[in-house]
């Protein structure tokens, strides 16, 4: 069964593209939040209907996790942004009007980025394309290896911060780096679990799901009032939208490392087992 609130869902995002034509305010203004929750409640209706669960039905308090901690990983990013070569800007925020207002429309805007993710990849998962895809043979995982991409990850990081013309990509790659494998040691879901036991479904719904997700924000964030552009050295031609097409590579990385970070904090909070999302 389809559930109603995905009939709510296409309207909310019908009505965004149609006031992409007419631009009647606020509501222009505070397009991203409507369009992206509109679609996270059409493609929760649709895993509930491919499976008879889903993140808002069936495990509501975990979806209410996910936007919380989705705000707060992209204030992160902003912070990073801010603090060194700046690859992206906003523009058109000045209807917004007092500050307080543009800070509620990124931190509920922001809110939106993990359910996307992560419902669009349990929309990929529940089509069982990937189902058969498995490595050729077992990898053994060994504490060289997780130290070793820890360290990694530590020295991406690294370089972002200090060399950020040349290296501004690894901000997409560190903190997958830095805690998968840190996930893996406590028994958390990980990519490297996945990998271990040769299945490649999670990371290949959830680097598809990285994709499909960036190109709606890209497809988008063109054509709104609010938007952001980009500014990103050596490769900004060739643009799609606003993002130069090598850009959209970021999203494969991007996704899977969302989900390394929201397990790592889960374990911080000792909460995996009750509030774990199973995609």
């Amino acid at each position: 069964m389809f559930r109603k609130y995905g009939i709510l869902g296409i309207l909310m995002i019908v009505f965004v593209e149609l006031n992409f034509l007419f631009r009647l305010q606020p509501f222009a203004n505070w397009y991203f939040p409507i369009v992206w929750y509109g679609y996270i409640l059409v493609i929760d209706a649709l895993v509930y209907k491919s499976k008879g669960s889903s993140f808002i039905s069936s495990r509501p308090k975990q979806f209410m996790v996910l936007i919380a901690l989705s705000a707060a990983f992209w204030w992160l990013f902003e912070v990073f942004n801010s603090m060194t070569i700046r690859n992206w800007a906003y523009m058109g925020t000045g209807g917004f009007g007092h500050p307080a207002l543009k800070y509620l429309f990124g931190t509920l805007s922001f809110s939106t980025v993990l359910p996307a993710v992560f419902e669009t990849a349990e929309l990929i998962k529940s089509t069982h394309v990937f189902s058969r895809n498995r490595l050729g043979h077992e990898h053994r995982i060994t504490k060289s290896l997780l130290h070793g991409m820890i360290v990694l990850g530590v020295f991406c990081l690294v370089l972002f911060i200090i060399l950020p013309m040349f290296f501004f990509p690894l901000i997409w790659i560190a903190f997958f780096l830095l805690l998968d494998p840190v996930n893996y040691m406590h028994r958390q879901p990980s990519i490297i679990r996945h990998l271990k036991d040769r299945r490649l479904l999670i990371p290949l719904s959830l680097m598809l799901a990285g994709l499909v997700c960036g190109i709606l924000w890209e497809f988008w964030n063109f054509w709104a009032i609010p938007k952001w552009s980009y500014d990103i050295p050596f490769v900004g031609f060739l643009k799609i939208f606003e993002m130069p097409i090598l850009g959209y590579i970021g999203y494969l990385p991007f996704a899977l490392e969302v989900y390394a970070m929201y397990y790592f904090i889960m374990g911080l909070l000792r909460q995996h087992r009750s509030s774990e999302i199973t995609i």
